[in-house]
């Protein structure tokens, strides 16, 4: 393996580790401080986006995980009250999935201390250098979705 076949392999494993490295905090701040997980957030950050609900198939393909898995959070979070099902006119095979009001005050609740801990992940590198990162992981992102 060449030079440029290492350093792609390197920063493969560098971009996975520092998002293992913040996600594993995360994970850890949900279950102390709010008692609950990080796909639960995932969740209910795609169903803020989509204040009409959105079908399990979609809100699966939006989350990257199979339907099992989102209709595992989707049935705790409904024993909890934060969301809602009901039939969806277009395949009744399928459910709408929507953020409760009670979900909707609670997410607004998790996102506001997922911001701030993912600033306070953040806050020893320097401003300048997050916007040259993020350009750059732009560009990355441009010519991978190409060939993913």
């Amino acid at each position: 393996m060449g030079k440029t076949g290492a350093m792609d392999l390197r920063l493969w494993v560098r971009l996975l580790g520092c998002a293992k490295v913040i996600e594993k905090g995360l994970r850890r701040k949900f279950q102390e401080q709010f008692d609950t997980t990080l796909p639960r957030f995932d969740v209910m950050a795609s169903l803020d986006r989509f204040p009409e609900g959105q079908n399990m198939g979609a809100l699966s393909r939006a989350l990257l995980v199979s339907n099992g898995n989102v209709t595992a959070i989707v049935r705790q979070l409904q024993e909890q009250g934060m969301v809602v099902s009901r039939p969806d006119p277009e395949d009744r095979r399928s459910a709408i999935v929507s953020l409760t009001t009670r979900g909707k005050v609670y997410f607004a609740e998790l996102a506001a201390a997922h911001r701030q801990w993912v600033r306070e992940a953040l806050e020893g590198f320097p401003p300048d250098r997050q916007v040259q990162l993020h350009a750059l992981l732009t560009e990355l992102k441009a010519v991978i979705s190409k060939d993913m």
